[in-house]
């Protein structure tokens, strides 16, 4: 897959549109499920409503309006009047019924309680207006009786007959939604499958690629520094990192060769050595962190790392120069600790906060990296629990002066002495530091390079002071 310029894709390019094409189809499932239930819950919801309200119908209609009626007639002194109003509820449950049934025996079983209670309110008006008593009991047996029975009875089939509908929608509700389901469960079991293939594809046109890097940084580990031809992946990042390696090879050992020949001093070709020996470890680490990232299906971080890796070297190389701008080392020291904080996430903060002003300043390249490096290896790595490393410059009259704090561990003052002693005598201890000493001191001379503060327990601070010098002043 390549882009329409004819580059290859980017990871993050391929795993969008992977991402996008399993939540449309997901919605799409989703969606179809979810109309499915909507169908069957309205047909069930209906039937339920219908059910549910005719179970509201007085189960004592037939003798609650019987007996008010045989009290009316006898006009007996527990007489409440004539039961108008519960037979217009009836009238009203009757409409409400007839308004959402649909089947035909339930239709017709309800329009005749309707229409019964209809009659039942019309035979009441008319055994009010009669005055015999005699034929009013005629009328409540012959007229009163019979429609509270009809009613009763027609009211009885009309549940009767939405149950049993209801029983069987539910039986064959069940039914069709399983065959919808095992349906809906086979597409998706397909489009698992399908993705499943996809990202194993896409995992590894990334993790080959990248074990060849690996491989390619054990070769240089081992001193096979000539430069060779880009790894071809199908991944943008991965061919430019590849590239960017390459020239990178290239460069150090077209460096490394140039000091040979000009017989540079011994310190200056060990330093360039310890240098050229640095990052290949560094990325040997990386590269297998990214792996592990991908393997566990972390790839958007998998993504983001090799971007800082990319970022990482771009400023490495800094164009075969020895010394760049403060600006330029903060976003090396930035890409370093991002790629470190994958790997020691739980364990490692950090704050960068150098003044805007000095961003033009030039510095030895790689100051800050391994003072940074020495910080979470040898400060907050030994620290139980979470720490924090502070990268912070701020100018001091004619100087500039570079500190890197964390929490972690600390010196004892022995060990603290020792390294100081160390540094000022030009001995090679402490983690590194005497080579980013001994490099500022060759660059800028006394009084500049190095000093430490440290306390057990507390943390450590190291400084660098340099000269605040710009473009054209080395």
């Amino acid at each position: 897959m390549t882009a329409p310029s004819g580059r290859p894709a980017s990871v993050q390019r391929r795993l969008r549109g992977l991402i996008f094409t399993f939540v449309l189809l997901a919605v799409l499932i989703l969606a179809a499920a979810f109309s499915l239930l909507i169908r069957y819950n309205s047909r069930y919801k209906d039937l339920m409503y219908n059910v549910t309200t005719a179970s509201e119908f007085n189960q004592d209609f037939k003798a609650s309006i019987d007996l008010k009626m045989y009290y009316y007639v006898i006009e007996s002194q527990y007489s409440e009047g004539l039961p108008l109003e519960e037979v217009r509820s009836a009238q009203q449950l009757a409409r409400d019924l007839l308004s959402t049934t649909t089947e035909k025996d339930s239709r017709t079983a309800i329009s005749s309680v309707l229409s019964l209670c209809q009659n039942l309110e019309e035979k009441i008006y008319q055994l009010r207006d009669t005055g015999s008593y005699d034929q009013r009991q005629t009328q409540l047996e012959n007229n009163i009786y019979v429609l509270t029975s009809l009613i009763q009875e027609y009211m009885y089939n009309y549940l009767y007959y939405e149950a049993a509908r209801l029983n069987a929608l539910q039986s064959q509700t069940g039914r069709q939604l399983v065959a919808d389901f095992l349906l809906i469960a086979a597409v998706t079991g397909l489009l698992v499958l399908f993705f499943t293939w996809r990202a194993a594809r896409l995992g590894r046109s990334i993790t080959r690629p990248i074990a060849a890097l690996c491989a390619r940084v054990e070769g240089i580990d081992s001193g096979e520094l000539e430069e060779r031809q880009p790894i071809q992946a199908e991944e943008y990042e991965i061919r430019t990192l590849s590239e960017g390696f390459e020239r990178m090879v290239g460069r150090l050992d077209r460096q490394i060769q140039e000091t040979s020949r000009n017989q540079e001093s011994l310190r200056r070709t060990e330093l360039a050595l310890i240098q050229a020996q640095v990052s290949p470890h560094f990325l040997y680490n990386t590269m297998d962190t990214i792996i592990w990232l991908i393997e566990a299906e972390k790839t958007q971080e998998a993504v983001e790392m090799v971007s800082s890796l990319s970022s990482f070297f771009r400023h490495s190389l800094s164009r075969g120069r020895d010394v760049i701008t403060l600006g330029e080392e903060e976003e090396h020291v930035r890409s370093y600790l991002q790629i470190q904080q994958v790997r020691y996430k739980d364990i490692m903060r950090y704050t960068i906060n150098l003044a805007p002003e000095l961003g033009d300043v030039l510095i030895p390249k790689l100051t800050l990296q391994p003072l940074v490096e020495n910080a979470l290896y040898h400060g907050v790595k030994l620290k139980r629990g979470p720490g924090h490393i502070y990268v912070v410059g701020r100018a001091e009259g004619e100087d500039i002066l570079l500190q890197v704090t964390d929490d972690g561990v600390g010196m004892s003052p022995e060990r603290l002495e020792e390294l100081r002693s160390a540094l000022d005598r030009g001995e090679r201890v402490g983690f590194g530091l005497s080579t980013v000493h001994e490099r500022v001191r060759l660059f800028f001379g006394p009084p500049y390079g190095l000093s430490i503060s440290s306390q057990q327990g507390v943390g450590t601070t190291i400084s660098v002071r340099i000269p605040r010098r710009k473009e054209g002043a080395l």
